[in-house]
């Protein structure tokens, strides 16, 4: 029944450590690519911020029906970054950071499970000892009455046959 015990609670642990070791495999590659996904984001909106600067260097040198039709452009594209910019303030707080910090949490609970599997071990080993000591010792007492019992049965009558019967009889 222990042994059942101890396999089961051997098959959790390995079920755990798995599971822990794909969270972070997965999670650290979810994290990379998502902080890759904001880093261009950013280089895009930047981008982006210097062709509006360039088309406002243009507007100014055309005429005035053409430097309006820019303007608005520029006014244009300049709020699809505003929409970019808030695009990366939102993937930040509300993808990346979670991740990382869950990423986090991942690694202080593999820490933990390496901690109680470190505990099982050394708690298994300390039954195996047990286990042996108690053999041990039952095999020592079983040896030390041996001579009891031996003394017991030369004292009861005829040494010969009862030796010859101690002798079958162990």
């Amino acid at each position: 029944m222990m042994r059942c015990t101890l396999e089961n609670r051997n098959a959790q642990t390995k079920q755990l450590q798995t599971a822990a070791s794909n969270v972070e495999k997965h999670f650290g590659e979810l994290c990379q690519i998502f902080a890759g996904y904001v880093r261009k984001t950013v280089r895009l909106r930047d981008k982006a911020d210097l062709l509006v600067n360039e088309i406002n260097a243009y507007a100014a040198t055309e005429t005035p029906h053409l430097k309006l039709g820019l303007m608005n452009f520029a006014d244009e594209f300049a709020k699809l970054q505003d929409y970019r910019q808030a695009e990366v303030e939102r993937l930040e707080a509300k993808v990346v950071e979670p991740l990382e910090a869950y990423g986090t949490i991942v690694k202080m609970k593999r820490d933990d499970l390496e901690a109680t599997f470190t505990a099982r071990n050394r708690e298994g080993k300390q039954l195996t000892q047990k286990e042996h000591v108690s053999e041990t010792h039952l095999i020592d007492m079983l040896e030390q009455s041996r001579p009891y019992k031996l003394c017991i049965i030369t004292n009861r009558g005829s040494l010969p046959g009862q030796v010859h019967t101690l002798g079958r009889n162990f």
